[in-house]
């Protein structure tokens, strides 16, 4: 992917995740329809967001593993004229992912070099399992494209949480080896952030100097602090990062203004 901003603007990154699609667009997820929720969303970026240069979608992007799911999905991201970055979560099909994100604008691929920053889309997927982990293969390929580009501010894109959360029952199934990915991260000083779904919630803290940041997810959300599963109150989000190319940045959280139609939230868990 080529360079999409000149170097004097920030580049405008709109994060979204979880969309959680089903191959019918009726299912639903605790009762909300995950396919409105995500045309809702997708909707309030387009009048409330403004200028986008590159969209992230970090995983989760379907719920069923379903093709049909994924094309539609891409259909509504193409939507934005923006070059577009995606990696699987545990719901997702790697196999399916590679097909339906091969070609740009909208691909499936390690990294990128845009508006002066170095973005890399790291994949912590295990098929049938929820929780994820970070291979030796992916944690090499990470430390090599920092090595070949120390100059640049660095985003790096995960989708499960490599940080403890302080909830027990979602850290059960966060990055299982989040310590070897700071063991990489510390070595290269142009690291700026890291960036995740999957938590369905939002997080925003720092170490060593490194933002560390989780976005809700389009449709339901997780309760923070909890011993056990339980859904929170709040509407669908998203997130908008502005990388100046000094290395600066600044981010936004959106949320819908009300409640998804039909949200349960006695649901204990899902699958």
């Amino acid at each position: 992917m080529t360079d999409v901003t000149k170097h004097d603007m920030p580049l405008r990154v709109l994060h979204v995740t979880d969309t959680h699609l089903f191959a019918a667009e009726s299912d639903d997820l605790a009762g909300v329809r995950t396919e409105q929720t995500c045309l809702d969303v997708l909707s309030h970026v387009r009048a409330e967001a403004g200028r986008l240069d590159l969209v992230l979608h970090t995983g989760d992007l379907v719920h069923d593993y379903s093709d049909v799911a994924y094309g539609r999905l891409r259909e509504r991201l193409l939507d934005f004229g923006v070059p577009t970055l995606v990696i699987p979560g545990n719901h997702d099909h790697a196999g399916q992912m590679r097909k339906q994100f091969a070609e740009p604008p909208v691909t499936w691929q390690f990294h990128t070099v845009a508006g002066g920053w170095l973005i890399v889309m790291l994949d912590t997927s295990i098929y049938g399992k929820p929780g994820g982990r970070l291979q030796e293969s992916e944690l090499r390929q990470l430390d090599e494209v920092l090595h070949a580009h120390p100059e640049l501010p660095a985003l790096i894109c995960l989708h499960h949480h490599p940080v403890p959360m302080g909830s027990a029952w979602i850290d059960r199934i966060g990055v299982e080896n989040g310590e070897a990915l700071f063991q990489v991260l510390d070595h290269h000083p142009g690291v700026r952030a890291v960036l995740w779904g999957h938590v369905h919630q939002a997080f925003d803290e720092e170490r060593r100097g490194v933002k560390l940041m989780a976005t809700p997810s389009t449709c339901i959300q997780f309760k923070p602090g909890q011993q056990q599963f339980a859904l929170d109150a709040l509407p669908p989000g998203y997130r908008v990062l502005e990388l100046f190319p000094d290395g600066e940045l600044r981010s936004r959280l959106y949320r819908l203004e009300h409640l998804p139609s039909g949200l349960n939230l006695g649901t204990g868990g899902y699958r």
